[in-house]
Protein backbone atom coordinates (compact mmCIF):
# COMPACT_ATOMS: atom_id res chain seq x y z
CA UNK A 1 0.00 0.00 0.00
CA UNK A 2 1.20 2.96 -1.02
CA UNK A 3 -0.03 6.70 -1.54
CA UNK A 4 0.49 10.83 -1.28
CA UNK A 5 -1.48 13.83 -0.93
CA UNK A 6 -1.91 15.69 -4.72
CA UNK A 7 0.77 18.16 -5.27
CA UNK A 8 -2.14 20.34 -7.37
CA UNK A 9 -6.02 20.61 -6.53
CA UNK A 10 -8.37 18.20 -8.55
CA UNK A 11 -10.24 21.21 -10.27
CA UNK A 12 -9.03 24.24 -8.92
CA UNK A 13 -12.80 25.81 -9.68
CA UNK A 14 -14.23 23.49 -7.42
CA UNK A 15 -15.42 25.13 -4.09
CA UNK A 16 -13.01 22.75 -1.73
CA UNK A 17 -10.40 22.65 -4.24
CA UNK A 18 -7.27 21.57 -2.34
CA UNK A 19 -8.88 20.29 0.87
CA UNK A 20 -7.57 16.55 2.10
CA UNK A 21 -10.05 13.76 3.36
CA UNK A 22 -8.79 10.66 4.47
CA UNK A 23 -11.75 8.09 4.27
CA UNK A 24 -11.64 5.36 7.09
CA UNK A 25 -15.46 4.34 6.45
CA UNK A 26 -17.39 1.63 4.71
CA UNK A 27 -21.39 1.00 3.23
CA UNK A 28 -23.18 4.19 2.72
CA UNK A 29 -23.07 7.48 5.45
CA UNK A 30 -19.42 8.00 5.60
CA UNK A 31 -18.70 6.87 2.05
CA UNK A 32 -21.52 9.24 1.43
CA UNK A 33 -20.31 11.73 3.21
CA UNK A 34 -16.99 11.43 1.25
CA UNK A 35 -18.15 11.49 -1.89
CA UNK A 36 -19.85 15.07 -1.72
CA UNK A 37 -16.79 16.30 -0.37
CA UNK A 38 -15.47 14.59 -3.71
CA UNK A 39 -17.87 16.28 -5.81
CA UNK A 40 -17.58 19.12 -3.66
CA UNK A 41 -13.49 19.38 -4.86
CA UNK A 42 -11.79 17.84 -2.34
CA UNK A 43 -8.98 15.10 -2.69
CA UNK A 44 -10.18 11.81 -0.75
CA UNK A 45 -8.32 9.19 -0.59
CA UNK A 46 -10.44 5.71 0.32
CA UNK A 47 -8.69 3.12 2.40
CA UNK A 48 -10.25 -0.30 1.96
CA UNK A 49 -9.88 -3.43 3.70
CA UNK A 50 -8.01 -6.12 1.94
CA UNK A 51 -11.41 -7.78 1.15
CA UNK A 52 -12.85 -4.27 -0.15
CA UNK A 53 -15.72 -2.35 1.49
CA UNK A 54 -18.17 -4.70 1.87
CA UNK A 55 -20.85 -2.79 -0.72
CA UNK A 56 -18.94 -4.00 -3.68
CA UNK A 57 -20.75 -7.26 -3.47
CA UNK A 58 -24.09 -6.38 -2.41
CA UNK A 59 -24.80 -7.07 -6.02
CA UNK A 60 -27.05 -7.66 -8.68
CA UNK A 61 -27.22 -5.31 -10.18
CA UNK A 62 -23.42 -4.96 -11.31
CA UNK A 63 -21.11 -2.85 -13.15
CA UNK A 64 -18.17 -3.67 -14.88
CA UNK A 65 -15.58 -1.11 -14.99
CA UNK A 66 -12.07 -1.19 -16.32
CA UNK A 67 -12.14 -5.46 -15.66
CA UNK A 68 -13.44 -5.37 -12.36
CA UNK A 69 -17.03 -6.11 -11.18
CA UNK A 70 -18.77 -4.55 -8.51
CA UNK A 71 -21.65 -4.04 -7.34
CA UNK A 72 -24.01 -0.94 -8.39
CA UNK A 73 -24.73 0.02 -4.79
CA UNK A 74 -20.91 0.77 -4.28
CA UNK A 75 -21.11 2.68 -7.08
CA UNK A 76 -23.27 4.85 -5.36
CA UNK A 77 -21.43 6.27 -3.10
CA UNK A 78 -17.49 6.59 -3.79
CA UNK A 79 -17.23 8.17 -6.87
CA UNK A 80 -14.28 10.63 -7.25
CA UNK A 81 -12.37 8.88 -5.01
CA UNK A 82 -8.72 7.28 -4.98
CA UNK A 83 -8.77 3.84 -3.26
CA UNK A 84 -6.33 2.04 -1.49
CA UNK A 85 -6.10 -0.71 0.41
CA UNK A 86 -4.46 -1.39 4.48
CA UNK A 87 -4.27 -3.85 6.72
CA UNK A 88 -4.70 -2.24 9.85
CA UNK A 89 -3.14 -5.55 11.64
CA UNK A 90 0.32 -5.00 9.73
CA UNK A 91 2.51 -2.61 10.88
CA UNK A 92 3.86 -0.65 7.53
CA UNK A 93 0.52 0.10 6.44
CA UNK A 94 -0.76 1.34 9.41
CA UNK A 95 1.94 3.35 9.82
CA UNK A 96 1.32 4.96 6.03
CA UNK A 97 -2.57 5.70 7.11
CA UNK A 98 -1.13 7.39 9.64
CA UNK A 99 0.87 9.58 8.11
CA UNK A 100 -2.04 9.96 5.49
CA UNK A 101 -3.92 11.44 7.92
CA UNK A 102 -1.07 13.17 9.45
CA UNK A 103 -1.41 15.49 6.38
CA UNK A 104 -4.94 15.50 6.17
CA UNK A 105 -7.69 18.06 6.70
CA UNK A 106 -10.27 15.75 7.45
CA UNK A 107 -10.83 12.29 8.43
CA UNK A 108 -14.44 10.70 8.39
CA UNK A 109 -14.38 7.20 10.12
CA UNK A 110 -17.40 5.01 10.92
CA UNK A 111 -16.15 2.53 13.09
CA UNK A 112 -17.70 1.47 16.15
CA UNK A 113 -16.86 3.22 18.75
CA UNK A 114 -13.51 2.48 20.04
CA UNK A 115 -12.38 0.35 17.49
CA UNK A 116 -9.79 2.68 16.15
CA UNK A 117 -8.33 3.25 19.35
CA UNK A 118 -6.88 -0.03 19.26
CA UNK A 119 -4.87 1.13 16.02
CA UNK A 120 -4.04 4.47 17.13
CA UNK A 121 -6.23 6.13 14.45
CA UNK A 122 -8.35 7.88 17.34
CA UNK A 123 -8.64 11.41 17.33
CA UNK A 124 -6.85 11.53 20.41
CA UNK A 125 -4.18 9.54 19.09
CA UNK A 126 -3.98 11.98 15.85
CA UNK A 127 -4.43 15.33 16.77
CA UNK A 128 -1.07 15.60 18.39
CA UNK A 129 0.87 15.09 14.92
CA UNK A 130 -1.89 16.95 13.56
CA UNK A 131 -4.21 19.55 15.67
CA UNK A 132 -5.67 20.92 12.26
CA UNK A 133 -7.12 17.70 12.06
CA UNK A 134 -10.83 17.70 11.89
CA UNK A 135 -11.91 14.07 12.70
CA UNK A 136 -15.41 13.02 11.99
CA UNK A 137 -16.93 9.80 14.09
CA UNK A 138 -19.74 8.86 12.22
CA UNK A 139 -21.98 5.95 14.61
CA UNK A 140 -25.35 4.25 14.98
CA UNK A 141 -25.81 6.33 18.43
CA UNK A 142 -23.06 8.67 18.81
CA UNK A 143 -19.62 8.56 21.24
CA UNK A 144 -21.66 8.90 24.45
CA UNK A 145 -25.10 7.35 25.75
CA UNK A 146 -26.39 3.88 26.72
CA UNK A 147 -26.67 2.67 23.16
CA UNK A 148 -22.85 3.83 22.23
CA UNK A 149 -21.24 0.92 21.64
CA UNK A 150 -24.11 -0.55 19.55
CA UNK A 151 -23.66 -0.77 15.59
CA UNK A 152 -26.38 1.47 13.35
CA UNK A 153 -28.58 0.46 10.79
CA UNK A 154 -30.42 2.28 9.01
CA UNK A 155 -33.75 -0.35 8.79
CA UNK A 156 -33.47 -0.26 13.01
CA UNK A 157 -32.59 3.50 12.94
CA UNK A 158 -35.61 4.29 11.14
CA UNK A 159 -38.02 2.05 13.82
CA UNK A 160 -36.34 4.10 16.55
CA UNK A 161 -36.54 7.38 15.37
CA UNK A 162 -40.28 7.64 14.73
CA UNK A 163 -39.66 7.67 10.81
CA UNK A 164 -41.77 4.05 10.56
CA UNK A 165 -44.52 5.26 13.26
CA UNK A 166 -45.28 8.12 10.88
CA UNK A 167 -45.08 6.21 7.43
CA UNK A 168 -47.15 4.28 6.13
CA UNK A 169 -51.14 4.29 5.79
CA UNK A 170 -53.07 4.90 9.33
CA UNK A 171 -54.65 1.47 9.21
CA UNK A 172 -51.69 -0.46 7.71
CA UNK A 173 -47.88 -1.21 8.96
CA UNK A 174 -45.08 0.91 9.52
CA UNK A 175 -43.07 0.85 6.72
CA UNK A 176 -39.57 1.99 6.31
CA UNK A 177 -39.12 4.90 3.63
CA UNK A 178 -37.71 3.50 -0.20
CA UNK A 179 -34.64 4.93 0.46
CA UNK A 180 -31.73 4.92 3.33
CA UNK A 181 -32.62 7.84 4.62
CA UNK A 182 -31.36 7.64 7.77
CA UNK A 183 -27.75 6.76 6.23
CA UNK A 184 -28.01 9.83 4.00
CA UNK A 185 -29.17 12.15 6.40
CA UNK A 186 -26.34 11.31 8.57
CA UNK A 187 -24.31 11.65 5.91
CA UNK A 188 -25.23 15.15 4.86
CA UNK A 189 -25.21 16.20 8.34
CA UNK A 190 -21.58 15.04 8.01
CA UNK A 191 -20.70 17.45 5.59
CA UNK A 192 -22.16 20.26 6.93
CA UNK A 193 -20.87 19.18 10.60
CA UNK A 194 -17.06 19.55 8.82
CA UNK A 195 -17.80 22.35 7.04
CA UNK A 196 -18.70 24.26 10.42
CA UNK A 197 -15.41 23.20 11.90
CA UNK A 198 -13.83 23.95 9.27
CA UNK A 199 -14.59 27.56 9.36
CA UNK A 200 -14.11 27.61 12.86
CA UNK A 201 -9.96 26.16 12.01
CA UNK A 202 -10.25 28.88 9.79
CA UNK A 203 -10.72 31.49 12.91
CA UNK A 204 -9.17 29.03 16.00
CA UNK A 205 -6.00 26.82 14.14
CA UNK A 206 -7.71 24.11 15.44
CA UNK A 207 -9.50 21.08 14.26
CA UNK A 208 -11.98 19.08 16.62
CA UNK A 209 -13.78 15.90 16.93
CA UNK A 210 -17.17 15.86 15.25
CA UNK A 211 -19.38 12.86 16.72
CA UNK A 212 -22.26 12.60 14.77
CA UNK A 213 -24.96 9.83 15.11
CA UNK A 214 -27.31 8.42 12.83
CA UNK A 215 -29.93 7.94 15.46
CA UNK A 216 -29.59 11.75 16.12
CA UNK A 217 -29.54 12.62 12.70
CA UNK A 218 -32.98 10.87 12.13
CA UNK A 219 -34.44 12.28 15.13
CA UNK A 220 -33.39 15.54 13.65
CA UNK A 221 -35.19 15.09 10.99
CA UNK A 222 -38.99 15.08 12.78
CA UNK A 223 -39.14 18.60 12.74
CA UNK A 224 -42.78 19.69 12.56
CA UNK A 225 -43.71 16.23 13.26
CA UNK A 226 -41.68 16.89 17.27
CA UNK A 227 -43.13 19.99 17.51
CA UNK A 228 -46.64 18.35 17.64
CA UNK A 229 -45.88 16.42 20.21
CA UNK A 230 -44.41 18.55 22.50
CA UNK A 231 -47.23 20.65 21.35
CA UNK A 232 -50.04 18.28 22.46
CA UNK A 233 -48.70 15.40 24.30
CA UNK A 234 -50.30 12.80 21.26
CA UNK A 235 -48.33 10.98 19.08
CA UNK A 236 -48.46 12.23 15.69
CA UNK A 237 -50.93 10.13 13.63
CA UNK A 238 -49.84 8.00 10.45
CA UNK A 239 -51.29 9.72 7.49
CA UNK A 240 -50.18 7.51 4.45
CA UNK A 241 -50.41 9.94 1.17
CA UNK A 242 -52.35 12.39 3.44
CA UNK A 243 -51.09 15.47 5.25
CA UNK A 244 -52.42 16.26 9.12
CA UNK A 245 -52.57 19.46 8.65
CA UNK A 246 -53.91 20.46 5.10
CA UNK A 247 -56.77 19.11 3.03
CA UNK A 248 -57.30 18.16 0.24
CA UNK A 249 -53.96 17.25 0.18
CA UNK A 250 -52.68 13.42 -1.29
CA UNK A 251 -53.11 11.22 -4.26
CA UNK A 252 -55.95 11.12 -6.28
CA UNK A 253 -57.13 9.16 -9.40
CA UNK A 254 -56.70 9.94 -12.85
CA UNK A 255 -58.30 7.75 -16.24
CA UNK A 256 -54.70 6.43 -17.08
CA UNK A 257 -53.09 6.53 -13.29
CA UNK A 258 -52.73 8.96 -10.28
CA UNK A 259 -51.03 12.03 -9.66
CA UNK A 260 -50.38 14.58 -6.45
CA UNK A 261 -52.62 17.55 -5.61
CA UNK A 262 -50.93 19.50 -2.64
CA UNK A 263 -53.65 22.60 -2.79
CA UNK A 264 -52.21 23.85 0.87
CA UNK A 265 -53.98 27.03 1.72
CA UNK A 266 -57.46 28.91 0.78
CA UNK A 267 -56.51 30.42 -2.58
CA UNK A 268 -55.07 26.85 -4.14
CA UNK A 269 -57.83 25.57 -2.66
CA UNK A 270 -60.46 27.70 -4.62
CA UNK A 271 -57.93 27.46 -8.02
CA UNK A 272 -58.53 23.72 -7.90
CA UNK A 273 -62.42 23.43 -7.56
CA UNK A 274 -62.27 26.04 -10.53
CA UNK A 275 -59.90 23.76 -12.35
CA UNK A 276 -62.52 20.92 -11.56
CA UNK A 277 -65.38 22.95 -12.37
CA UNK A 278 -66.54 22.34 -8.85
CA UNK A 279 -66.52 26.38 -8.36
CA UNK A 280 -70.46 25.78 -6.71
CA UNK A 281 -68.01 24.28 -3.47
CA UNK A 282 -67.03 27.56 -2.85
CA UNK A 283 -69.83 28.80 -1.21
CA UNK A 284 -70.23 25.80 0.77
CA UNK A 285 -69.52 26.16 4.03
CA UNK A 286 -68.05 22.58 5.01
CA UNK A 287 -65.32 23.36 2.74
CA UNK A 288 -64.98 27.20 3.14
CA UNK A 289 -61.53 26.87 5.58
CA UNK A 290 -58.87 24.35 6.08
CA UNK A 291 -60.51 23.34 9.53
CA UNK A 292 -63.33 22.07 7.79
CA UNK A 293 -61.88 20.71 5.00
CA UNK A 294 -60.18 18.82 7.71
CA UNK A 295 -62.82 17.86 9.57
CA UNK A 296 -64.40 16.51 6.20
CA UNK A 297 -61.60 15.15 4.62
CA UNK A 298 -63.05 12.12 3.57
CA UNK A 299 -65.97 13.69 1.91
CA UNK A 300 -63.99 15.81 0.01
CA UNK A 301 -61.44 13.63 -1.23
CA UNK A 302 -64.33 11.47 -2.24
CA UNK A 303 -65.71 14.42 -4.01
CA UNK A 304 -62.25 15.43 -5.05
CA UNK A 305 -61.79 12.14 -6.74
CA UNK A 306 -64.74 11.67 -8.74
CA UNK A 307 -63.67 14.80 -10.53
CA UNK A 308 -60.11 14.49 -11.10
CA UNK A 309 -61.24 10.38 -12.26
CA UNK A 310 -62.98 12.42 -15.48
CA UNK A 311 -59.39 13.83 -16.55
CA UNK A 312 -56.26 12.16 -18.05
CA UNK A 313 -52.80 12.93 -16.28
CA UNK A 314 -51.51 15.05 -19.03
CA UNK A 315 -54.91 17.46 -19.07
CA UNK A 316 -55.08 17.70 -15.35
CA UNK A 317 -51.28 18.43 -14.64
CA UNK A 318 -51.73 21.09 -17.79
CA UNK A 319 -54.24 22.81 -15.84
CA UNK A 320 -52.92 22.66 -12.57
CA UNK A 321 -49.90 24.03 -13.93
CA UNK A 322 -51.66 26.80 -15.89
CA UNK A 323 -53.26 27.86 -12.36
CA UNK A 324 -50.84 27.55 -10.17
CA UNK A 325 -51.43 24.38 -8.60
CA UNK A 326 -48.71 21.99 -6.89
CA UNK A 327 -49.26 18.94 -8.69
CA UNK A 328 -47.17 16.34 -10.37
CA UNK A 329 -46.89 12.55 -11.50
CA UNK A 330 -45.94 9.72 -9.33
CA UNK A 331 -42.76 8.94 -11.44
CA UNK A 332 -40.46 5.64 -11.58
CA UNK A 333 -37.19 6.31 -11.43
CA UNK A 334 -37.08 5.73 -15.57
CA UNK A 335 -39.59 8.49 -15.64
CA UNK A 336 -37.31 10.16 -13.26
CA UNK A 337 -34.72 10.59 -15.64
CA UNK A 338 -36.18 11.07 -18.49
CA UNK A 339 -38.17 13.90 -17.34
CA UNK A 340 -36.55 16.95 -19.15
CA UNK A 341 -36.03 18.98 -16.25
CA UNK A 342 -33.94 16.29 -14.79
CA UNK A 343 -32.00 16.41 -18.13
CA UNK A 344 -31.71 20.14 -18.09
CA UNK A 345 -30.11 19.99 -14.64
CA UNK A 346 -27.72 17.24 -15.05
CA UNK A 347 -28.45 15.29 -12.42
CA UNK A 348 -27.42 11.96 -14.26
CA UNK A 349 -23.22 11.69 -14.90
CA UNK A 350 -21.75 9.25 -16.65
CA UNK A 351 -17.82 8.75 -15.87
CA UNK A 352 -15.66 6.72 -17.73
CA UNK A 353 -18.69 4.41 -18.71
CA UNK A 354 -19.57 4.45 -15.20
CA UNK A 355 -23.19 5.90 -13.87
CA UNK A 356 -23.76 7.86 -11.08
CA UNK A 357 -26.18 11.10 -9.53
CA UNK A 358 -24.94 14.16 -9.48
CA UNK A 359 -24.56 15.93 -6.09
CA UNK A 360 -27.33 18.56 -6.46
CA UNK A 361 -25.31 21.56 -6.31
CA UNK A 362 -25.24 24.88 -8.74
CA UNK A 363 -22.94 27.29 -8.10
CA UNK A 364 -22.48 31.26 -9.96
CA UNK A 365 -19.20 30.92 -10.01
CA UNK A 366 -17.77 27.47 -9.41
CA UNK A 367 -18.02 23.98 -10.56
CA UNK A 368 -18.29 20.89 -8.84
CA UNK A 369 -15.18 18.13 -9.61
CA UNK A 370 -16.54 15.02 -11.27
CA UNK A 371 -13.07 13.43 -13.40
CA UNK A 372 -13.39 10.01 -11.81
CA UNK A 373 -15.74 7.36 -11.25
CA UNK A 374 -15.44 5.11 -7.50
CA UNK A 375 -12.15 3.36 -7.67
CA UNK A 376 -11.41 -0.10 -8.12
CA UNK A 377 -10.37 -1.97 -5.20
CA UNK A 378 -6.57 -0.81 -4.64
CA UNK A 379 -6.34 1.40 -7.29
CA UNK A 380 -4.16 4.50 -6.51
CA UNK A 381 -2.31 2.27 -3.77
Amino acid sequence: MSAEWLGAPRNPRAPLAGLKVLELARVLAGPWAGQVLADLGADVIKVEAPQGDGTRQWGPPWIEHEGERAAAYYHSANRGKRGIVADFTDPHNLAQVRALAAGADVLIENFKTGTLRRFGLDNASLAGANPGLVYCSITGFGQTGPRSGEAGYDFVIQAMSGFMALTGEPDGQPMKMGISASDLACGLYSVIAIQAALAMRARTGRGQHVDMALFDCSVGLLASQATHYFATGDNPPRMGNGHAQVSAYGVFPVSDGEVVLAPANDGLFAKLLRVLDREDLLADPRFATNAGRLAGRAELDAIIAASTRALSQTELLSRCAEAGIPAGPINPIEQVFADPQTVARGMRVDLAGVPGLRSPFTFSDAELALDRPSPRLGEHG
